[in-house]
């Protein structure tokens, strides 16, 4: 019967995991917008779903995709973008706005509190004072702006951003747009014609003319899909294209249904919204299939939420491969090894339907390196897993899985991770080749360095690294240094040929240059010191340990500098932390270097033992 357990624990993660792909329900007395979710729209030169732009806006303003009512209710993402696009006076009731400054809260005149949640509705009166000291911030270098100025700068963004959203559609305060558009279409159709336009029809479209531009010029997103064969620089906003318009029959697809939606919202028919969203999905359908497919892939793709199942599905395999040292070995052992198959399955999803979304390789910014960083350190754990079986393999895979997708959880809160690339960037071979090979590397000097820090942590606090331990994590270190070694020296060189493509020079010692060529170095210095003798296991150890410092300055340092070609990856926020990891990483170097009488694991050890751990035996 114990043989079947990790099976079943499988088949109820997996269970879990399958719940959370079901596109949850409305409440029966709201509306429901699973239709309207999927729409595509074009934004930031990218084509999305409107949930994609919902989620992604209230990260921005919110610091999270959904929305806490003031009731304590919650309200998903995609129903909140509707009230704004088409609703805004409820929307400003809404609590959206974070405010984490208290200085912010002080110049408002409210009690001065470590985070509060302001509506627009309560932030409007201060919004020409906001605008004032959000723009001295802005004129400032990110590095030099004071918290205060740091956060009402984020509050400025915020603000227009919201602004933007709620003229995406239409211009504020309509209120029957439907019948609005096609009285201004009849009226230009007359005026296309022999017919003499009255004074108040020209009144007419001169006031809507300049109510259309002035929303095309403020609209957020792109609405109006092109013809059939169109191109995604022939989107348009709502405003552009009912300046085009000659006729009511001219008037767009997408502006009659969204007109529909709007009004449909603003009078409480559900079941009319629900018709123009589903009629107009279909249409979208048939005249852009592919944009169409793209949009509900990455619909499903938000719903499902592969990287935080993965996150939590490593956390559980690394307990139980803790676990499995104290208790149970085998069975704890196969469980965490068959959770980490299914959190690796569930990362690769994500990965992949990121690839499939964006139509670019797996690495294009800071984002998804730290997904592709996890997901290669991950695979080369439970590669070392299944050859050595001791558990080592499966925590540190664990590990380095769920920090590297909490790295990247926190670099994904500025908004759309899927950006279109910097110009340098926007290159499939490249981003596939040179990108990739050297982020496989970062993977790898990870892992190794990973598992240096278990060799001194169970050394020193534990008598759980034996000789055949010891031997074993040596093994594992000096293999993936190579490893390493192959794809970082592969990498940096690949890098100088795209250069010497794109900047017409194979190397001009950037700072980004010299951060991958310090890994190789570094490399190379590990294995000749191995080579040659001068180090044995704890020198090696110490070494790797290293490793992650000198692989974190190459990966986030050197974009921190703010200087070169490479700073397209620049957050200053991400500083402290750097620093803190690696001050980290230098004490545990120093915990490696105490003595045998230090390490709980060597105090009884014979001379053969620590004479390989590289300890002098006392005479």
């Amino acid at each position: 019967m114990k043989r079947f357990i990790p099976y079943l624990v499988l088949v109820i993660a997996g269970l879990w995991i399958g719940m959370s792909w079901i596109a949850p329900r409305p409440r029966s007395n709201d509306f429901d917008v699973r239709s309207f979710s999927r729409l595509p729209v074009l934004v930031g030169g990218r084509i999305k779903p409107l949930d994609t732009v919902a989620r992604n806006s209230l990260l921005i303003m919110r610091g999270k995709q959904s929305l806490r009512l003031a009731n304590g209710g919650k309200m998903e993402a995609s129903r909140w973008l509707a009230d704004v696009l088409f609703n805004a006076p409820v929307a400003d009731t809404y609590q959206v706005f974070a405010v984490a400054n208290p200085d912010v809260l002080g110049i408002l005149g409210w009690a001065q509190a470590d985070k509060r949640y302001c509506t627009y509705a309560e932030l409007q009166p201060y919004l020409a004072k906001i605008d004032e000291e959000g723009k001295t911030a802005a004129a400032m270098e990110s590095a030099k702006r004071t918290p205060f100025q740091t956060a009402i700068y984020n509050l400025r963004n915020s603000l227009i951003l919201y602004q933007q959203l709620k003229s995406s559609i239409h211009p504020e305060n309509t209120t029957e747009f439907a019948a609005e558009i096609q009285t201004y279409a009849a009226t230009a159709a007359l005026k296309q014609g022999t017919t003499a336009l009255t004074q108040d029809a020209r009144a007419l479209l001169t006031a809507a003319a300049a109510r259309y531009e002035a929303q095309a010029q403020f609209a957020y997103m792109l609405a109006v899909a092109p013809p059939a064969e169109g191109k995604a620089g022939d989107w348009l906003s709502t405003g552009t294209a009912l300046l085009r318009v000659e006729s009511p029959q001219a008037i767009p697809a997408s502006v009659s249904a969204f007109a529909n939606m709007g009004d449909a919202l603003r009078k409480n028919d559900r079941a009319t919204f629900v018709r123009a969203a589903d009629a107009y999905a279909d249409w979208i359908g048939k005249e852009h299939p592919d944009v169409n497919g793209r949009a509900a892939y990455e619909l499903h793709f938000n719903l499902s939420q592969p990287f935080y199942h993965s996150m939590v599905l490593y956390v559980a395999a690394f307990l139980l491969a803790c676990a499995s040292w104290l208790v149970c070995p085998k069975g704890l052992r196969h469980t965490a090894f068959l959770l980490l198959v299914l959190a690796l399955a569930v990362h690769s999803f994500g990965m992949f339907s990121r690839m499939y979304i964006q139509g670019r390789p797996p690495v294009t910014n800071l984002y998804s390196s730290a997904i592709f960083v996890g997901w290669g350190a991950v695979l080369l754990g439970l590669v070392l897993e299944r050859l050595f079986r001791d558990g080592i393999g499966a925590a540190c895979a664990g590990m380095v899985g769920f920090v590297t997708l909490i790295i990247a959880h926190h670099l994904g809160s500025s908004g759309d991770t899927l950006e279109m690339m910097t110009a340098v960037l926007d290159s499939n071979f490249w981003l596939a080749t040179h990108v990739v090979v050297i982020t496989a590397g970062y993977s790898a000097m990870f892992l190794a360095g990973l598992l240096a820090v278990a060799y001194v942590a169970l050394g020193v606090f534990t008598r759980m690294l034996t000789r055949e331990t010891a031997q074993t994590l040596t093994r594992m270190v000096y293999g993936i240094i190579c490893f390493a070694t192959l794809f970082s020296f592969v990498g940096t060189v690949l890098g100088g040929i795209w250069a010497d493509q794109s900047w017409g020079r194979f190397w001009g010692w950037d700072p980004k240059e010299n951060g991958a060529l310090l890994i190789v170095l570094w490399c190379a210095l590990i294995l000749h010191a191995r080579w040659s003798g001068l180090i044995r296991q704890r020198g090696l150890m110490a070494m790797a340990v290293f490793g992650n410092a000198v692989t974190a300055f190459s990966w986030f340092g050197v974009n921190m500098l703010g200087v070169g070609l490479h700073t397209y990856g620049f957050m200053d926020k991400a500083f402290p932390w750097l620093v803190a990891f690696v001050i980290a990483q230098g004490v545990i170097i120093l915990f490696s270097r105490l003595p045998a009488s230090k390490w709980s694991s060597f105090r009884n050890a014979d001379r053969s033992d620590l004479y390989a751990a590289g300890f002098k035996p006392a005479a």
